[in-house]
């Protein structure tokens, strides 16, 4: 049996954290459904923007555009709106046959709205709309304004993946917001079962920020080195299980309400000293996503080694770790605000970097 099949039969969703139109038209991403068991897709403005930089195969789209007087921003949109809608298509069996789990294909608001819950509220309206595909996702950040726009979000029923998620205490919020948001929408009298939602827990990013802090104060040979990412996410996935048990969870399961399944971002790793298919291993468990680029797919699926959960036994070992970083006075909730402005002044970067490609085309 595969590694990746393996993953499956563990309860892991395997998502490709890349899009763009030459994947789709060659074939290569029905290949990675057909033969790496890919069931999703995730995409950002730095995937775009790669995607419009790299091929010529938007050049017909990009004239068309162009002619009919469209912005850069107006451009950009259509562009990705048409990739998204075609991938939609694509996983569309997938769709079908896990009744809406996954089949998914997600895509983001604007980092310019990141700040404005209710422009990210109509962006995310208007992505709805322009897609036009059961099997979307629209992305929104966890930002502070975000947990209002995802609240808001969910209850008009729309499927959100809630993305940029690097705290403990952000996960909380976040999931108060989709729980409120479900409330919502069940009093306006929407069918919760069509309503989907997965929360994007950031990994690499944390190693890479814990571990340049402990550099910093002298402590790299601490043994601390390479372990804050895996223990963040792990305890984000207690917080996961400790809300299905709650009443106030129950009685929205009762109605027909869909699990915000713990997404695993940011699989790839930084540093050379470190398994390049760790992220992927030591995170699984069941009803999770874990969203890869395609180099850690390949990885995975040629030495990867997987166990049925690596999480649930290994909760201890996670609080320990956490309680060292404080005790080397490294405090998490900081390292998750550094990484939340860091990951919002990323993806705005990209953007402005992708309306520069098009506007140049």
């Amino acid at each position: 049996m595969s590694v990746t099949r393996e993953l499956r039969r563990a309860g892991v969703s395997i998502w490709l954290d890349d899009l763009s139109r030459e994947r789709i038209l060659s074939g290569g991403l029905a290949r990675l459904i057909a033969e790496r068991d890919v069931v999703g897709i995730t995409t950002n403005p730095t995937i775009f923007a790669n995607a419009f930089a790299g091929t010529g195969a938007y050049e017909s789209q990009l004239a068309e555009l162009h002619r009919a007087g469209s912005s850069p921003a107006e451009t950009a949109f259509g562009l990705m709106t048409a990739d998204v809608r075609s991938a939609c298509d694509v996983l569309r069996p997938t769709f079908d046959a896990t009744e809406g789990v996954d089949g998914r294909v997600s895509i983001e608001v604007s980092p310019a709205v990141a700040h404005a819950p209710a422009a990210t509220l109509a962006e995310a309206h208007r992505l709805r709309s322009a897609v036009d595909r059961e099997n979307l996702f629209v992305k929104i950040p966890a930002t502070a304004a975000g947990i209002a726009a995802i609240r808001n979000a969910t209850a008009a029923g729309i499927s959100v993946n809630v993305t940029l998620i690097f705290g403990l205490d952000r996960y909380r919020e976040v999931v108060d917001a989709y729980l409120s948001g479900l409330e919502r929408a069940k009093e306006a009298g929407l069918q919760l079962d069509t309503i989907q939602s997965v929360a994007s827990f950031f990994v690499s990013r944390v190693d890479v920020e814990v571990d340049r802090r402990l550099e910093a104060l002298g402590r790299a040979d601490s043994g601390l080195e390479g372990r804050a990412a895996i223990a963040n996410a792990r305890l984000a996935y207690e917080i996961f299980e400790q809300t299905l048990r709650t009443p106030r969870w129950q009685a929205l399961e009762a109605a027909g309400a869909n699990w915000q399944r713990p997404l695993w971002a940011s699989t790839g790793v930084k540093s050379a000293r470190m398994r390049d298919t760790v992220y992927v291993e030591e995170l699984v468990a069941p009803q999770t996503v874990s969203t890869m680029p395609e180099k850690t797919l390949e990885a995975v699926w040629e030495h990867g080694s997987i166990s049925a959960d690596a999480i649930t036994g290994n909760l201890g070992d996670a609080r320990n770790v956490f309680a060292l970083l404080e005790d080397e006075g490294i405090s998490m909730a900081d390292v998750a605000s550094t990484l939340e402005a860091q990951g919002i002044e990323i993806f705005s970067a990209s953007w402005e970097r992708l309306l520069g490609i098009v506007a140049a085309a």
